[in-house]
């Protein structure tokens, strides 16, 4: 093992004042003395990818429901050869991830226990496919319809009459487990599909590798671009939207999206084109879906309103708004040409032809159940989050509407029992005076942990980082955990993975939140921790993207490759070095970003 390492879970020290802050979180995702051992010895990192921000208890359960999903599927279904489970902690209101491999003895054995059950779904993928959307569509309709509406003052007739038998006390309880079933039932769709999408990838990938021993990732990447996915559908019916708007003669109606008039026949008209697309397509949040903060088109449309104001500009300035997808196409095309040929005799062409196909056909997933899941799902279940919330403070058993998100979901049972006790005696209720306090004191400790800076890292980091998973999607390697222990960016400049071809140069633009997205001037570098898949729209307006973390296969690079800007992602230190005006070059080429002026 490496002489150097992070530091220890149990000696890093938090913010002052924070004391008692585990009780925020599920007292199994805590680093504790039962397991000191065990987790001292292990390399953790911050996935501020997904989980930027301090959580509050109820970011942090669906934190946790993702991650114990994400590690049935690779340890228990499809027996991933390397790699078992990414197991999971919270350090004052971060998430922190350490990914569990096989022992070396073992991977042999589970090489055709793999083989048989990847296998059944590669060789039935669209029918498989198929039948995944109509589960999660109809787990996302069952969630919809739950009912968390505060409970009557009587009974309607027909319970009575109809010798029901059951209460509208039961039927919250109720709702409320099947609500928590469902979350968890979404997540486990969510990676039915995505390890395997991933596996198929690196299978070609590490062909590739084996082939050309000296092809770039980018050059492999590259293979597998100028695909259609659904995730990039809410963007494409702005797009609609906008031109819609410009034929109308309403295009001035969206110059200040936070007070946009649509009156007369073609307000009218243009308001029924947005209804038509509005359900699934505008269910996209602003940032990933993970936390309670991230604004819903649909509910917030100042949002995506904004977005079409910047198309209407461009459509009227004469531009091309559709993505490059010719382009992009054509170069994929001549990337695999020139690669084919190397290729000696037919065996191997087949192998590689075999190997590219599969991994074109599932490659659209790993995009796709992010709209899926992490928006259209995460948005409703944000939204019965909410609709619970506020019946509980209108029936007095919370302050707030958002009291809820200070509680944990395993505590809310304590207060919907007594919630539906006292209703049916109807006696007074006690949970105001339990809960306020504990709320009033979490808030605040979550207020500190907000302001806090979490470690990059902690533990013992491997020599060397071979997990596959940990490097095509987060970008973390052996380099860039060498950077980290060096506490800063190289001295010759900032380097990451080469996500996104080209070379570009202009003005910085720090993004650190959506809400600082609609900063973001046309022909400036976007340089943020991460993108989130709706900052799609901005993307034709930035000359290159530069981001903290993220490998080949993180949602930042595929994007940049499918509109053609150039980016280098997983730089560690992007944001700690570059500032908001600062003139940089992108070499996506490279993977390095030099700071000009």
């Amino acid at each position: 093992m490496s002489t150097n390492r992070f530091e220890s879970p149990f000696e890093v020290e938090g913010p002052e004042g924070v004391e008692g802050w585990e009780e925020l979180y599920s007292p199994s995702a805590s680093f504790g003395a039962a397991r000191r051992q065990y987790e001292d010895d292990r390399f953790w990192f911050w996935d501020s990818m997904h989980w930027g921000h301090a959580m509050t208890p109820w970011d942090s359960y669906f934190f946790e429901v993702a991650l114990a999903s994400l590690s049935q599927m690779n340890s228990r279904h499809y027996r991933i050869p390397p790699a078992d489970g990414v197991d999971f902690r919270v350090l004052y209101g971060y998430a922190y991830l350490s990914p569990v491999g096989v022992d070396p003895s073992k991977i042999a054995d589970r090489v055709p226990q793999f083989m048989e059950r990847a296998g059944f779904y590669f060789g039935n993928w669209n029918d498989l496919y198929d039948k995944w959307l109509g589960k999660v569509k109809d787990t996302i309709a069952r969630i919809e319809a739950l009912d968390f509406n505060p409970l009557p003052e009587m009974e309607d007739l027909e319970v009575v009459t109809g010798g029901i038998g059951l209460g509208s006390g039961f039927e919250l309880l109720k709702s409320y487990h099947q609500f928590r079933d469902l979350v968890l039932e979404a997540w486990n769709y969510h990676f039915e599909f995505l390890n395997l999408g991933y596996a198929a990838y690196l299978d070609f990938f590490g062909f590739c590798k084996e082939a050309f021993p000296s092809i770039p990732d980018l050059g492999i990447a590259k293979m597998v671009a100028g695909v259609e996915v659904d995730l990039f559908r809410p963007n494409e019916e702005l797009k609609v939207l906008a031109q819609k708007a410009v034929d109308l003669g309403i295009a001035r109606a969206f110059d200040d999206p936070e007070n946009v008039s649509l009156e007369g026949g073609p307000g009218a008209e243009w308001q029924a084109a947005w209804d038509a697309v509005e359900d699934p397509w505008f269910n996209f949040t602003s940032g990933n879906g993970f936390y309670h903060f991230d604004k819903i088109w649909k509910e917030e449309r100042s949002v995506p309103y904004g977005f079409i104001r910047d198309y209407i500009a461009k459509i009227e300035a004469g531009e091309d708004i559709t993505r490059p997808i010719e382009a992009i196409t054509a170069e994929r095309d001549r990337v695999v040409a020139e690669y084919r040929d190397l290729l000696n005799g037919d065996e191997d062409r087949e192998a590689f032809d075999s190997k590219l196909g599969l991994a074109r056909v599932v490659f659209p997933y790993v995009e796709n159940h992010n709209f899926y899941i992490e928006h259209w799902a995460m948005s409703v279940v944000w939204r019965k989050v909410r609709e619970l919330g506020a019946t509980l403070a209108k029936d007095g058993l919370l302050a707030h509407d958002d009291d809820l998100l200070f509680v944990r979901p395993d505590e809310v049972d304590q207060i919907l029992w007594d919630y539906y006790a006292n209703w049916a005696v109807n006696s007074p209720t006690m949970s105001a005076a339990k809960w306020g306090p504990v709320v009033e004191r979490r808030r605040a400790i979550h207020a500190k942990l907000s302001q806090w800076q979490a470690p990059k890292a902690l533990g013992e980091p491997p020599e060397v980082i071979t997990e596959p998973f940990t490097i095509m999607l987060w970008g973390i390697t052996s380099e860039s955990v060498a950077s980290w222990l060096g506490a800063g960016a190289d001295a010759d400049g900032i380097t990451g993975m080469a996500a996104s071809p080209g070379v570009a140069e202009g003005v910085a633009r720090l993004v650190f939140s959506p809400a600082d997205v609609g900063e973001l001037e046309e022909g400036e570098i976007l340089v943020a921790p991460i993108t989130a898949p709706s900052w799609a729209p901005v993307f034709p307006k930035i000359r290159a993207c530069v981001t903290d973390i993220g490998g080949m296969m993180s949602h930042a690079a595929i994007v940049c490759r499918e509109y053609g800007v150039p980016a280098v992602t997983g730089t560690g230190f992007g944001t700690n070095t570059i500032s908001t005006g600062d003139r940089i070059r992108v070499d996506g080429s490279s993977g390095t970003v030099t700071i000009l002026d």
